[in-house]
């Protein structure tokens, strides 16, 4: 259809909405079908998903780290030496999430959050956290968890995300602690893990079943 043609049909329509796409011409399939898809969406439903298009969502190990009693060691050595110490902290994080081909989403203050492809690779980097982070003086805990992710620009979300945390909460000073669906992953591996308990985990459904890990 001639565009003058078109333009002139939607002009004699009340209360129609004309659209020209730049490309594409009549093969709706080609060009921008995102904006294509969305337009319809939009005219059917009367609304669009807008944030859709943006969403991208991949399986992932999730690892959330952090320093045991960071306030009060603080306190104790004060602001330049604490500096210092969270500077090395950080140094040595990105070393060993590079090394086991992590990939470092953001430092949190006093800790990490990196993910994974590799459920093995995951837990394997934070027990090398551990313990070279324990030789510089400052004990960290750990908690994995594995599941989707949204991806958000540079930045992560998701349940995953929230349950990896929630994990962590409960490990203690040098511990890795980990989900049983990690768990169930990297059966046949050589890791060994020893049973927590089940525990309510504060906005996560059920009950679940932690396990610390060891090389």
């Amino acid at each position: 259809m001639p565009v003058a043609l078109g333009r002139r049909m939607a002009a004699g329509i009340p209360g129609a909405k004309y659209i020209e796409y730049p490309t594409g011409d009549h093969a709706f399939w080609t060009g921008d079908t995102e904006t294509v898809v969305g337009d319809i969406e939009e005219f059917v439903t009367g609304h669009r998903d807008a944030g859709a298009a943006d969403l991208e969502r991949i399986l992932a190990t999730v690892m959330f780290t952090d320093i045991v009693d960071s306030t009060r060691q603080a306190a104790e050595v004060g602001d330049q030496r604490w500096r210092s110490r969270l500077d090395q902290h950080d140094a040595l994080a990105r070393q060993l999430i590079e090394r086991h081909r992590g990939n470092l989403v953001k430092t949190t203050g006093d800790g990490v959050l990196a993910t994974f492809d590799g459920p093995g690779r995951a837990i394997r980097c934070a027990l090398s956290f551990s313990n070279a982070a324990r030789q510089i003086g400052l004990p960290v805990r750990a908690g994995l968890h594995t599941g989707e992710i949204e991806m958000r620009g540079g930045d992560i979300g998701g349940i995953a995300v929230h349950a990896a945390a929630r994990v962590m909460s409960q490990s203690g000073p040098d511990e890795v602690l980990v989900s049983r669906v990690v768990t169930d992953l990297v059966a046949g591996a050589g890791l060994r893990f020893s049973e927590r308990g089940s525990y309510e985990l504060k906005g996560l459904p059920g009950k679940w079943d932690l396990f610390a890990a060891a090389g």
